[in-house]
């Protein structure tokens, strides 16, 4: 029950009391009410309400007021038979003179009268006969002649009224006259119960309306004597109703004394006084049931007040805390309490009623001890008694001490002995009584208890101790009471309860904690919850290890011999436990403190792990098949609350300062599970354990016996029956002489070191073994400074095996013969100390009687008190070197905290999440994870983020590892808007849970993104199915790749829903199904599907996946390691076997033509795997630190596709392609991508793949071929790259690309990236280009042909000048870049170290072969530009430079064959108008370039054979017979050169060269074939000898070519 309940109980209690309808045990209760609880219902008479006494003002006067009340207290007195035959003085007020109301004092007031005052002690007989004999002499007779003579309890009132008349101020009245008659009235035993009760009554009213207040005289000594009046209250007993009244007003009255001002007056001895008054009237149990229970609620009240008064008392004494103890210590044993049912006067009163009353229970024999104090009485004639204790003994002098510590102690153990279970007399009612009292004292002032010695002696031992006892009862009441009292103290004391708190702790969690398998639930995967514990990590041990105790610092047999020994306990029980740790849980730092003080802790339990574990089992739904149905939701909720806390503090300001190192935390945590492993080791097989500690470094040196037993005798977790064995086996004497030595033996006699040695380890069972240890424990044992003279150990070993077998004897329970005596113990010794004498009896006697009274435990054997003694000592031994308790209000251990728990915990909110169907649950197992995943992020714990991330995953149904089927997907358009319906949407969208999962994990790796590592193979399934089903984009930023998005599958049909008719009934959407039936299209969408879908569209923009991509695209490189990774590892190692059903938008579905659909017999499309490459490359090119950490490994799979590129489909190899590309570009100084590589696989692609692809390729080689100079050099020089260039430049599509590209390279100067290695190809790939123009000539001649043949087609003044044809263009340009290539050949050849006809033929013959070529192009620009670039290069400056004449190869090889093609036919024919310009072109060209170059040529031998070649191409060009144009051009061509040969002195005659000879014959030998009058013509033969200055002037004139 919870303090909350239990407060409720206390108040309806109250509530009950003062309640007409509820019988009071055989009392009337309506009878109750109207003669008594009905006045306590009123301000005035409900207690002694002292605090708000100053607020009361009457409106009477208040000496009339008491006057009243002593007339009503003498009225009921007089209509009782003893006091029948009073006097009219009791009636009119007495004469004042005859005696006073109480003895005079000098603090009397001047106006008192001298009448009234006397001396003190004038009471009693003498009193008595005074009255008597004025009776006497007035005259006044009795019955039978005697003097009537008034009581003088009535007496007094008149007095009192005597002395009130005049009263001005009541408040200067002296406090003790005017409280003494009441007060005898409370004392007298000839009273009855009613008179009783009105003069409690007149009392209350006293102080409640405000006439006694803190100022009034002799205030401190009236309240000192009221509290003796009210504990020693007696009357005569009439009927239980009233008895029982008077009791409650007297409790009444102590609990408004206690909490007004003037409780702080009382003395320790009235505290205790009143404290004992109220436990006697709780202990009574022939009380009735409500007014027992107002007791309890009146003491629980007085205890609140006295313990708060403890906290003032340490202010008032000092900040020091010793003070206060220091103040008090004489104090301290100067009172005593002894609570018992009838040494009460007022109880005995209430007891002694007639047999009608309420059924009494004869008292327990623990109440009869008679009471201490004062009892003065006198009888007098008429049986009347009168205590005049209060006014004869209070004098003024009389110093009262404020109740202080020792009052309090006092109380607090009163209360705490009341809960000894083992004491019959009282009962388990009154133990909850006293556990309510305790509880109220611990919350009050529970941290003073803790700093007081005296106090803190008490809950350290005997409080524990009982209840840790109390809460194995099966009494639910004492069990529900006691779990809390031991959670409240816990809470308020626990820095002083370190090892009683992890034995209370110890045992919750062995009762708590099933060893049960958690069953299997359908549709809950076991790997959910796998991190739940099955056990208590303080788990008994195993049956071969039975008893050990090595499991834990208090073993488990001593566990069992304490009564926590967890084991069945009923569901309510369990319940009440549970919920006493969810009190524990609620605290900040509870878990904090038992990590630090515990887990951290070589010889201590691993409680927090244990704590953790036990609420995680328990919060599975199937712990209610063994406890209750509260169970669960109450674990969980500890659970959650225990994750909040470490939650909350991560904002906190981290506290280091006066806590323990973390460092060495760790370490001794690292130790603490190497002991663990040893020791497991040690108790099966010791020399292995031994090893092991010792390979461990726990044990320094194997071979030093003083290591091994300073760890064997240090270690908790050793079995005690292995220990003994092993240290008295032969062999290891050294280990057990070290082992004995670490006892201390001095000053003690045999039995009690023995004691201290036996307790340690069990002895083992072999006699041989035994002898040993007895031997080495005698030797030690002299060694020591022992007593008695003892010395020899021969002595020490006799005596120790006769005390063995005392021990036995006495205590063994199978013994059936009579037990031992000190004489035949003493005798079975005679004669065995050294000189045949005998040990001393005495000393023999005393080794008896220890032996007898307190067995020599043995650890593990017995189950007995005396074994429950023995542990409760031994931890109380521990406790002493245990220390206190850390108490850690800091933040800087919830990392290690947590890393040791959370798995527990998380595995716990997947299960309650997969199986929970409440809504509030649900929201607590979203916050559970958000805040675990939110520590775990700030920790750095990878792990626990990473089985978050695992669990939500699996509930969300999207990580599944199968592809999605994608065939059926349908688009549906709803005007600007779309969504596509796919099985995956659909189905997500049906069930919330996995919606509300999905929200929850990327809610959970939203900001946690840098700490995750194994859980991206979720997050990345779950991308992946997303981006396959057109639910997310490829990349929701900005991608740094600048290509095309990744394309996604068409869908099966689209839907355009807005043209729908509005009224669409069954009709028309069984049209539709049928039509799409016989379409073999999948049918429409339903409603509910794209709603579903619609569902799912919205949950995934919930998740808000774009602030998870930009974390991640800035994500520190290690982090994005593990991302990468898991990308990667979706990648199939043998592509061959995917079979994912996804189409390309680039695959027609249906034919063009047959409207079929089409079977694709090629690779499957699989889009994810393009989008796994494509996020890696992207994370990857992010900076050169990405590039250097993640590039190798993204190429590698990069690479690996391309070498299986046959089996993926051919956007997945461009894309790839590309990215190798980009990757290349960025990382060229790595090694992970060599160019060769890359561009030979490029080039080794078929020619469908290099069409497919060729977009992508050539933007990723421009991308490479600007960047950095090595790369585009290396590239530049690779023969695979023209390769690729040269098969791309045929490819329409992608030849304008490539031609860019080419003239980028062309046109780079600075640096030139045309080199000798790459100068052939460049010059071919520009005469390919220069080639390919002819393809539009030819077209437009078969354009032209065919208009020929039709009638002329009249042109349309709007038609369009035609667009000119791209590949002409590119043609032209081609032959222009040719051009600029001349420019570079000289230095070319410089830098090839060449032979210069070699130099030559490398670099001027790709030139002329490509402008040679392109002179017989069919498209006229084309050959118009490719003979001014020919022209322009036969005779530029840098064909001839150097000394080589490896130029006049142009004739050859350039020019003659040139003309030679031209006269072919085939070409001809090409372009019949435009090639016989071409001819003549040729012609002239060849004529311009012979005379260009006519003096180089006269100093070559081989000239003459180069002009007859000239001629003989003349000859075959004007008998071409294929135009005029030639007839024309070449003769005409042949005059130019014959003149200029002729004017420069290189064609004449012989008469005037004979050196010329040759080259005239034959010149004119073979022009008179194909011109036989050109000679005459032209009229070159000598006529005459010129003069010689002519003949100079004519050679000094310089050759001027002649223009076309």
């Amino acid at each position: 029950m919870s303090k909350d309940a239990r407060l409720e109980d206390t108040q309806s209690s109250r509530q009950t009391l003062e309640s007409s309808d509820l019988p009071l045990r055989g009392v009337n209760a309506s009878k109750i009410k109207r003669q008594s609880l009905g006045s306590l219902g009123s301000p005035a008479t409900n207690g002694l309400d002292m605090s708000s006494r100053s607020n009361v003002a009457i409106a009477v006067d208040p000496a009339a007021l008491v006057i009243t009340e002593c007339i009503t207290v003498t009225s009921a007195m007089r209509k009782h038979t003893r006091w029948a035959q009073s006097s009219v003085s009791a009636i009119l007020g007495g004469n004042s003179s005859l005696q006073p109301s109480r003895p005079s004092t000098p603090r009397d007031e001047p106006g008192t009268p001298k009448m009234a005052r006397s001396s003190r002690g004038s009471t009693g007989f003498a009193e008595g006969a005074e009255i008597e004999g004025l009776a006497n002499r007035w005259g006044l007779r009795g019955k039978k002649g005697k003097s009537i003579q008034d009581n003088p309890l009535i007496a007094a009132f008149g007095r009192l009224r005597a002395e009130l008349n005049g009263c001005k101020d009541i408040h200067k009245f002296d406090t003790m006259a005017l409280l003494y008659p009441f007060l005898q009235v409370i004392q007298a035993s000839a009273t009855s119960a009613i008179i009783t009760s009105i003069a409690l009554v007149s009392v209350t009213k006293f102080f409640s309306y405000n006439l006694i207040r803190p100022d009034s005289p002799r205030f401190p000594q009236a309240m000192q004597a009221l509290s003796t009046a009210i504990t020693h209250c007696r009357f005569e007993s009439s009927d239980s109703s009233s008895d029982e009244v008077v009791l409650l007003r007297i409790l009444k009255i102590m609990e408004g004394m206690l909490s007004g001002p003037g409780g702080e007056l009382l003395s320790d001895e009235s505290v205790c006084e009143m404290m004992e008054t109220g436990l006697n009237i709780c202990c009574q149990s022939g009380l009735s049931e409500p007014l027992r229970r107002s007791a309890e609620m009146s003491m629980v009240k007085m205890c609140q007040v006295i313990f708060e008064r403890l906290k003032h008392l340490e202010t008032e004494a000092g900040e020091e805390d010793e003070a206060l103890d220091e103040k008090t210590k004489e104090d301290m044993d100067t009172v005593k309490m002894a609570p018992s049912a009838n040494t009460n006067d007022a109880v005995k009163s209430a007891l002694s009623a007639p047999a009608t009353s309420t059924a009494e229970s004869t008292p327990s024999a623990s109440f009869d001890k008679p009471r201490d104090g004062p009892s003065a009485s006198t009888s007098l004639e008429n049986g009347s008694e009168i205590g005049v204790v209060l006014a004869s003994e209070t004098s003024d002098e009389l110093v009262i001490k404020p109740y202080s510590l020792p009052a309090i102690r006092e109380l607090f153990r009163v209360l705490v002995k009341l809960l000894d279970p083992h004491d019959r007399q009282h009962s388990d009612m009154l133990r909850v009584m006293a556990l309510r009292i305790i509880d109220v004292a611990l919350v009050v002032a529970g941290p003073s208890i803790a700093k007081h010695p005296s106090l803190a002696t008490l809950a350290e031992d005997d409080l524990c101790r009982y209840l840790f006892q109390l809460v194995r009862s099966d009494n639910m009441a004492i069990l529900q009471e006691s779990l809390i009292v031991a959670g409240t103290l816990l809470a308020t004391c626990r820095a002083v309860l370190k090892l009683q708190q992890e034995l209370f702790l110890a045992y919750l969690v062995a009762c708590l904690h099933p060893r049960v398998d958690i069953p299997r639930e359908p549709g809950i995967d076991p790997s959910l919850y796998a991190g739940v514990p099955q056990g208590p990590k303080l788990g008994k041990p195993s049956q071969s290890q039975a008893g050990s105790g090595r499991s834990t610092p208090v073993p488990t047999k001593e566990r069992q011999k304490l009564g926590l020994e967890g084991g069945s306990r009923k569901p309510d029980a369990r319940e009440a436990m549970v919920e006493s740790v969810g009190a524990l849980f609620r605290m900040p730092s509870f878990m904090v403190e038992l990590f630090v003080n515990y887990d951290c802790e070589v010889d201590r339990l691993d409680l927090c792990e244990d704590m953790v574990g036990l609420l995680s089992r328990n919060a599975i739904p199937d712990s209610a098949t063994w406890s209750t149905t509260s169970v669960p939701p109450l674990c969980l909720d500890a659970l959650l609350g225990y994750v909040r806390f470490i939650a909350e503090r991560l904002g906190d300001e981290p506290q280091y300062e006066g806590y323990p190192d973390r460092a060495r935390l760790r370490e001794q945590r690292k130790q603490k599970k190497i002991i663990i492993k040893g020791a497991t080791k040690f108790n099966e097989n010791p020399k292995e354990g031994i090893k092991y500690l010792s390979s461990q470094g726990i044990i320094e040196d194997v071979s030093n016996t003083e290591s091994i037993a300073s760890f064997l005798r240090g270690t908790t977790r050793i079995s005690k029956k292995e220990l003994g064995e092993f240290i008295s086996k032969r062999g290891h004497e050294g280990i057990l002489e070290s082992f004995l030595a670490g006892f201390n033996f001095d000053d003690k006699r045999v039995d009690e070191a023995l004691r201290e040695v036996l307790e340690s380890f069990r002895l083992p069972g072999e006699s041989g073994l035994i002898e040993r240890i007895v031997v080495e424990f005698s030797k030690q044992y002299v060694a020591s400074s022992v007593p008695d003279g003892i010395t020899e150990a021969d002595e020490v070993y006799v005596l120790t095996y006769a005390i063995i077998m005392l021990n036995t004897d006495q205590h063994n329970p199978n013994m059936k013969q009579a037990r031992m005596t000190p004489e035949q113990f003493a005798r079975n010794l005679r004669g065995v100390r050294k000189g045949d004498t005998d040990f001393p009896p005495q000393y023999l006697q005393d080794i008896y009687d220890s032996i007898k009274t307190n067995e020599i435990i043995l650890p593990d054997e017995h189950d007995n008190k005396l074994a429950f003694d023995y542990a409760w000592k031994e931890l109380l031994l521990k406790t002493e070197t245990a220390g206190d308790l850390v108490l850690c209000d800091t933040n800087i251990f919830d990392a290690d905290m947590f890393a040791a728990t959370w798995k527990p915990i998380v595995a716990t909110l997947a299960y309650v999440f997969m199986s929970a169907t409440d809504e509030t649950v649900f929201i607590r197992v979203i916050e559970g994870f958000d805040q675990c995943a939110r520590i775990a992020a700030r920790y750095g714990l990878t792990e626990a983020i990473d089985q978050i991330i695992y669990c939500l995953s699996h509930i969300s149904t999207l990580a599944t590892d199968a592809p999605s089927n994608t065939t059926l997907n349908t688009e549906i358009q709803v005007g600007d808007t779309s969504v596509m319906v796919s099985e995956l949407a659909v189905k997500f969208g049906r069930d919330s849970k996995p919606q509300l999962a999905m929200v929850v994990l990327f809610r959970v790796v939203t900001g946690s993104e840098a700490v995750i590592q194994a859980g991206w193979k979720y997050i990345v399934r779950i991308w992946l199915n997303l981006f396959v089903n057109s639910l997310i984009p490829p990349f929701f930023a900005p991608n740094a790749i600048d290509i095309p998005a990744i394309p996604l599958q068409s869908p099966s049909q689209v839907i355009d829903r807005g043209q729908k008719a509005s009224d669409a009934g069954l009709f028309s959407a069984f049209t539709s199904y049928i039509s799409s039936y016989a379409a073999d299209d999948p049918p429409e969408p339903s409603d509910e599907e794209l709603e579903s879908t619609l569902c799912t569209v919205g949950c995934v923009n919930s998740c808000r996946m774009g602030d998870v991509f930009a974390n991640v695209v800035n994500m520190p490189v290690q982090s994005l390691k593990p991302l990468i990774q898991a990308l990667l590892s979706r990648l199939p190692d043998d592509p061959s076997s995917i079979v994912i059903t996804v189409k390309s938008e680039s695959d027609p579905l249906v034919s063009p033509r047959t409207g079929q659909k089409l079977v694709n017999n090629g690779p499957i499309y699989d889009p994810s795997l393009v989008y796994i490459l494509e996020l890696c490359t992207v994370l990857a090119l992010r900076d050169n630190q990405t590039i250097n950490v993640l590039g190798a490994d993204v190429a590698e799979a990069l690479q690996n596709v391309m070498r299986n590129a046959p089996n993926y489909h051919h956007i997945m190899v461009a894309r790839t392609m590309y990215y190798i590309l980009h990757l290349l570009h960025a990382s060229y100084e790595q090694s992970f991508i060599r160019v060769p590589v890359v561009l030979h696989t490029i080039s080794s692609f078929k020619k469908d793949l290099f069409e497919k692809s060729a977009p992508l390729v050539l933007q990723g080689l421009t991308r490479c071929i600007k960047g950095a100079e090595p790369l585009r050099n290396e590239i530049m020089t690779s023969p695979d790259f023209w390769v690729i260039l040269r098969n791309l430049a045929g490819n329409p599509k992608s030849a304008a690309t490539v031609f860019e590209i080419l003239e980028g390279i062309v046109a780079a100067d600075s640096p030139p990236t045309i080199m000798a290695d790459n100068y052939e190809q460049a010059v071919s790939l520009l005469n390919d280009f220069a080639s390919a123009g002819s393809i539009g000539s030819t077209l437009k001649r078969n354009s032209e042909l065919g208009s020929r043949r039709g009638p002329p087609r009249r042109q349309d003044k709007k038609e369009k000048d035609p667009q000119p044809n791209p590949a002409v263009s590119r043609g032209v340009e081609a032959i222009k870049m040719i051009t600029q290539l001349t420019s570079r050949i000289p230095d070319l050849m410089q830098q090839s170290h060449l032979e210069s006809k070699e130099a030559w033929v490398a670099y001027w013959s790709p030139i002329f072969r490509a402008l040679t070529t392109q002179c017989t192009n069919h498209r006229r620009e084309i050959r118009h530009q490719a003979f001014t670039s020919l022209r322009g290069t036969l005779v530029s400056d840098n064909l001839t430079s150097g000394d080589h004449e490896e130029w006049t190869a142009i004739f050859g090889e350039v020019l003659f064959p040139l003309i030679v093609n031209l006269l072919k036919p085939e070409v001809y024919s090409s372009d019949k108008a435009g090639m016989s310009e071409t001819r003549v072109q040729a012609a002239t060209l060849l004529n311009r370039t012979f005379l260009h170059h006519l003096a180089r040529l006269s100093k070559w031998e081989g000239m003459l054979d180069l002009w007859l070649k000239i001629l003989d191409i003349m000859d075959r060009l004007m008998n071409s017979g294929q135009g005029d144009s030639l007839e024309e051009a070449v003769p005409e061509s042949l005059k130019n050169i014959l003149l200029v040969m002729s004017s420069s002195g290189f064609l004449v005659a012989p008469k005037q060269d004979p050196s010329k000879e040759k080259l005239w014959v034959e010149t004119w030998k073979r022009l008179d074939r194909f011109l036989p009058d050109l000679r005459k013509e032209l009229d070159l033969d000598p006529k005459e000898e010129p003069n010689a200055e002519a003949v100079v002037a004519e050679k000094e004139t310089p050759l001027t070519p002649v223009a076309t």
